[in-house]
């Protein structure tokens, strides 16, 4: 093993790569479905609370987007996509019952 001078003085190993980065054990893609499965299963539950509307067919969208990336994460792919499904289906319950498009307290 050969070795250098640094010109701090220090010796450092010849082949050495200071801040060379690893590969990732996922490939980007996969990562960015996983991220897209969680986001759809998050965005579903705050939806069943709030902005039904808006985050029900967000989650329903992501979530199948994250299947069709085939994330390693299917299942939460897939609660993404039912929670988002829900959602519209409170929406329908107050529109109808109610006639409003948000919850209320009063």
């Amino acid at each position: 093993m050969s070795a250098r001078t640094e010109p701090s003085g220090t010796r450092a190993r010849t082949g050495d790569r200071a801040g060379a980065r690893t590969p990732s054990r996922t490939p980007t893609g996969t990562r960015d479905a996983d991220a897209m499965a969680v986001t759809g299963f998050v965005l579903g539950l705050v939806g069943l609370l709030v902005l039904n509307l808006i985050l029900g067919p967000t989650a329903v969208v992501l979530g199948a987007l994250a299947l069709r990336r085939r994330t390693t994460r299917p299942g939460r792919a897939r609660l993404g996509i039912a929670l988002g499904l829900a959602d519209l289906v409170v929406l329908a319950c107050l529109v109808t019952a109610d006639g409003t498009w948000s919850w209320g307290l009063t």
